[in-house]
């Protein structure tokens, strides 16, 4: 006997998969990169991922998203001009293949599939995949109209050092309304206020980075990190 265990195929497709999205931790990463080296198995589910994944856009024709988009973010979130923006850093594996917004996406499916969010946030209702344009910062929101709940489940990056993260809606050209400030991990509940659920559908998610404890001023303060749009499921 070796003591090895058994190989677990399904479990290194669904890590392989994380690798090609990029959501994978730094540590972990360079432990898929050295498995890579010596495991040809794992080589070959990376491939497969990586092909699968730059296929999903071989019939949409590259359009460049609108040159004020970010701008008319920042303006909605703060009535002045926008933010610097910050620049772009790139996902290990997949950006370079199919483009930041495709990736959130798939990396949304590749969780709801693989078992990556918790059954909670895979209730019905309405959805956004809430991305920073680099891929940074990636996730998956699910609104239970129902019951007026939104679940938040972070999928790849982290607050800035001494920073939290607060969600925003801004909705039918108002002015942001904070929603709460993200955990540091795991699903986020939010319970959303009567006079907002109408408003949730379409509504625009924007994650900023403020003080711990969120805006001191109740309107955003720090950078947009990422954002999203509502869509029905």
């Amino acid at each position: 006997m070796t003591g090895q265990p058994p190989y677990d195929e399904d479990a290194d497709r669904i890590l392989a998969g994380e690798y090609v999205l990029g959501l994978l931790p730094v540590d972990e990463a360079a432990k898929f990169e050295a498995r890579m080296a010596s495991e040809p198995e794992l080589r070959a589910l990376y491939a497969g991922w990586a092909e699968d994944f730059a296929g999903l856009t071989d019939g949409i024709p590259e359009v460049a998203p609108p040159a004020a988009l970010k701008a008319r973010i920042d303006a909605d979130l703060f009535g002045a001009a926008p933010s610097v923006r910050r620049p772009f850093a790139g996902w290990r594996g997949l950006a370079w293949l199919v483009g930041g917004a495709a990736a959130a996406a798939v990396a949304v499916l590749l969780a709801v599939n693989g078992g990556l969010l918790t059954p909670e946030a895979e209730l019905p209702g309405y959805t956004a995949s809430i991305a920073a344009e680099d891929g940074s910062l990636l996730l998956a929101a699910n609104y239970d109209a129902e019951g007026g709940l939104l679940y938040v489940e972070r999928l790849a990056g982290a607050a800035p050092a001494g920073r939290a993260l607060e969600l925003w809606l801004i909705a039918d050209g108002n002015a942001p309304v904070s929603l709460g400030v993200l955990p540091d991990s795991g699903t986020a509940r939010l319970n959303v206020a009567d006079g907002l659920r109408a408003q949730i559908n379409g509504g625009l998610l924007a994650i900023t980075d403020e003080p711990p404890g969120g805006s001191p001023t109740g309107a955003p303060t720090g950078t947009v990190l990422a954002s999203g749009t509502v869509t029905p499921a």
